[in-house]
């Protein structure tokens, strides 16, 4: 039986990481005439833990949002003298830059004008190569389990949707054609094997804990060093919300369910199962923290736990097959010819009678006007 236990505890704000899993917004605020406006207050707000992040336009209009989770946010940009402008569903995502400018228009502070529609997602902040796969899509997609290093459902499966990238159960692993070097982050630490490519199951995470994968396949920042064009593999994991949130799971594998083996028979006329029984099961859990009379953690504290077990039994069926007795060894066939009663399989061309299992001399060969040997 393997295990793994994963608990996330969003206390501080854990800044000094060398390579990160977060995400920034980035952009500009102007008014209609496309003037830049500087010490606008700015304003983004997680949709499920209610964190804020701030910050207040520079001299040149630019603003920029540093080490924020991933997550859904809602921006809100205030300056006296303009409409109040609030836009919703802002994604930010793992290791990723993504702009959203701002446009205000002049008039009251009471007025607002909300935008609903989604960031853009063209890059336009760098040159870096990259894909994102977000939770709820990984949650659909279906997974091979039983394979592989370990056996346990393997995250890194998601590699095959990225072009130029392949990937098998064993973990060997090509991007554009590299194969060595690559990096796996988890929560901004790494999680690979720098010595093989072959990377333990044990040491990925669940795939039932993962809130979001970005595979860096090229031109990434120089944070993320000692990778010789493998690429980067960089998870973010689950997180508690506002609200309680949890799941369970089980994929399994039984005798009872499976086919039997074709051309075989188990005495009863019914074909040979072989015998398997193989489960990877667990749950989650995640919400704020919350003692009663002590302390209310919503909007401010939360926690997320996963158990993941993965268990395995079988017997492995191998056919019949036999070897040969001391008889055959020492070279005496006479058993067998016995055995099988001399059976007349047909005449050769010369109307010969052809034995089953005979031994012919070669130098007695003859041959018919074609050239044909008997």
């Amino acid at each position: 039986m393997k295990a793994r236990v994963q608990v996330a505890f969003f206390l501080l704000s854990w800044s000094l990481l060398a390579q990160s899993n977060r995400g920034t917004i980035t952009g500009t605020v102007s008014d209609a005439q496309g003037a830049l406006i500087p010490g606008v207050q700015v304003v983004l707000t997680n949709s499920e833990t209610g964190a804020k992040s701030d910050t207040v336009t520079t001299g040149t209009g630019n603003y920029s949002l540093l080490q924020l989770p991933v997550g859904t946010y809602t921006l809100v940009v205030e300056q006296k003298g303009f409409n109040k402008y609030e836009q919703t569903n802002v994604q930010v995502q793992v290791a990723v830059t993504t702009r959203v400018d701002v446009v205000l228009k002049v008039g009251s502070a009471t007025e607002s004008v909300t935008v609903t529609s989604e960031s853009t997602l063209l890059k336009t902040e760098n040159a870096e190569q990259s894909m994102t796969i977000a939770g709820n899509q990984i949650a659909e997609l279906p997974i091979n389990f039983g394979i592989g290093a370990g056996a346990i459902r393997n995250p890194l499966s998601f590699i095959q949707m990225t072009p130029g990238a392949t990937f098998n159960g064993w973990n060997n692993i090509s991007i554009n054609g590299g194969s060595i070097n690559f990096k796996i982050v988890f929560e901004g630490q790494q999680a690979d094997d720098p010595y093989s490519t072959q990377v333990s199951d044990e040491i990925q995470p669940s795939v039932e804990a993962i809130e979001q994968f970005t595979l860096q396949t090229s031109n990434f920042t120089a944070e993320f060093g000692g990778v010789g064009g493998g690429g980067i593999y960089n998870f973010s994991s689950k997180s508690g919300t506002n609200q309680y949130h949890g799941s369970a799971y089980n994929y399994l594998e039984n005798t009872i369910l499976n086919a039997g083996i074709p051309f075989t028979n188990d005495g009863s006329g019914r074909h040979v199962k072989v015998v398997k029984h193989l489960a990877d099961y667990g749950g989650t859990i995640g919400g704020p923290v919350f003692i009663p009379k002590l302390y209310n953690g919503k909007n401010k504290t939360f926690f997320f736990f996963n158990l993941e077990r993965y268990r395995d039994r079988e017997a492995l069926y191998a056919g019949i097959t036999t070897v040969p007795n001391s008889a055959f060894l020492a070279g005496n066939l006479a058993n067998n010819l016995a055995v099988t009663g001399n059976r007349n399989l047909g005449t050769d061309f010369a109307g010969r009678a052809i034995i089953q299992n005979s031994i012919y001399d070669p130098s007695t060969a003859t041959t018919d006007a074609r050239g044909a040997a008997s």
